[in-house]
């Protein structure tokens, strides 16, 4: 619940902060008729913002669009010659326990451009309904500037051992949430399965003291040298997610994602063993394996399709040398899948310790004719940062946005932020996690294009997935098809009608 109140927070932020650069970039600095139009627009297609315009170096506003009466009241503090040049503060204007906030961008003319975010972008209520009815959730700035409460628990007087206390701060910005509630609403909301549980834990809690025995007597690299059997044996395969162009209906490419079949045909699922790949090492062997897999499953197909992209996922330790730049040179160079249908895709998840290096490694992916895509927009570490200094060519919005798209107003709104924004900063843009029609429907709205999810395709083999490129092929060719016939009748039809006349 508070990561959910802190990314929005992040993102009704960032996108605020990105329409003001804008204006500044477009020179956009006066209170002059053309100005308060542009001011307009803003407000007009950017959902988290109430109003736009010009405070002087007092913080006073001198225009503000929407109109309004101009009271001299402060809402920024005086402007400072070291000040920073984002600033943020807080409205006295609330809604559902949110107050609206104005972010401020520095003009260095003794101007700053202001926006009031809207408090609707933070309004929002998370988590499940067991707790939502008990807890009490802020979010403040800096040390102790409300911006949003909501719930009424007080845990003064109950006993810290029946009370959770989360603290949650942002990366990005000076801001953290923290939420309190009682355990007895967690516990009350499992009263029927306590007998069932009780019974199911001794079992597992023996269970899992065999396991314990087992482990300890089991020899400590014994668990390493089955993975790096596992690795040699061929184990690790992948499998391919279909990506879709949700107007047309073709196959754009797909992404490969990594399975561990086991010796018995069990598939096991990457949240199985990949963090343990990552922390050992044993990733970069397998994601080599993994490519080099494509090569001979799906190169026929790229070779004869060379509009179709083929999405790797790479991790924050493939940033840290340019191993992977040879790698993708020694494995697709002589393949019939060329640079050019490759997209590697880093995810905002995992942080990049050395951003200044994975900026020059992604120049080099992209002088071959690589394109590179960030994952997970909007729920990790990166933000703006990884967007603003990567130079990264895809967006792809996470599934925990497409979720609750069409019904939470606020999960459209950052979506339709990052469709501006992608438009803008002259990116691509997937959806991701896509299940339903009415996602689809939504999404076209908003102005997305390509969507990948059980909607279309779970993942698939390399058999399978050859098989849906053909069949989404012969669809599209009996389109062509029908539409050529309708055209040729319509024109026949136009014809007689003029041979008539």
């Amino acid at each position: 619940m508070g990561t959910r109140y802190l990314q929005r927070a992040e993102i009704s932020i960032s996108s605020t902060v990105t329409a003001l650069q804008r204006l500044d970039r477009d020179d956009i600095q006066t209170c002059d008729a053309a100005d308060r139009l542009l001011y307009q627009k803003v407000v007009s297609t950017e959902g988290v913002i109430d109003a736009v315009g010009l405070v002087d170096a007092s913080g006073k506003r001198m225009c503000v669009v929407p109109d309004m009466e101009l009271t001299g009241e402060a809402i920024l503090p005086i402007l400072r010659q070291d000040g920073p040049l984002v600033g943020i503060g807080m409205l006295d204007r609330s809604f559902q326990g949110a107050r609206a906030a104005v972010i401020s961008w520095d003009l260095q003319n003794s101007y700053r451009l202001f926006a009031e975010v809207t408090p609707a972008a933070i309004a929002i209520d998370p988590g499940p309904e067991f707790l939502r009815a008990y807890r009490r959730a802020e979010i403040r700035l800096g040390n102790d500037l409300l911006w949003f409460s909501v719930g009424g628990y007080n845990s003064e007087g109950s006993d810290p051992k029946d009370t959770l206390v989360v603290n949650v701060a942002s990366k990005q910005y000076p801001l953290h949430a923290t939420i309190v509630a009682p355990i007895s609403a967690a516990i009350h909301a499992v009263q029927p399965l306590k007998v069932v549980a009780a019974v199911a834990c001794a079992g597992l809690a023996l269970l899992l003291v065999a396991i314990g025995v087992w482990i300890s007597w089991r020899p400590e690299s014994e668990a390493n040298d089955e993975f790096i059997a596992a690795i040699r044996n061929g184990e690790f395969i992948p499998y391919y997610q279909p990506v879709m162009d949700i107007e047309t209906g073709k196959l754009r490419g797909c992404e490969v994602l990594m399975r561990w079949r086991r010796p018995n045909g069990m598939i096991v699922s990457p949240g199985q063993f990949m963090a343990y790949a990552e922390s050992t090492g044993h990733i970069f062997d397998m994601t080599r394996h993994i490519m080099a897999q494509t090569t001979e499953e799906v190169g026929e197909l790229y070779s004869e399709n060379p509009d179709l992209k083929l999405s790797i996922n790479l991790f924050a330790g493939h940033f840290l040398d340019r191993q992977i730049v040879s790698d993708i040179q020694q494995i697709y160079e002589k393949s019939k899948i060329a640079y050019q249908q490759i997209v590697v895709e880093v995810t905002e998840r995992h942080p990049l310790d050395d951003m200044d290096r994975a900026r020059k490694i992604i120049a080099e992916l992209q002088a071959l004719g690589v394109r590179v895509a960030l994952d997970d927009v909007g729920t990790g570490h990166g933000g703006m940062a990884y967007l603003q200094k990567l130079g990264v060519d895809i967006i792809k919005i996470d599934k925990m946005f497409i979720d609750t798209i069409g019904l939470d107003d606020n999960s459209t709104t950052i979506v339709d932020s990052m469709v501006e924004l992608a438009d803008n900063l002259g990116m691509g843009i997937i959806a991701e996690g896509v299940e339903t029609e009415e996602q689809i429907e939504r999404l076209l709205e908003l102005g997305v294009t390509a969507a990948q999810g059980y909607f279309y395709a779970a993942p698939m083999p390399a058999s399978e997935y050859i098989a849906y490129a053909e069949r989404i092929e012969e669809e599209e060719r009996e389109r062509a098809r029908l539409q050529a016939e309708a055209d040729a009748a319509e024109k026949s039809a136009e014809e007689g009608a003029m041979d008539a006349a």
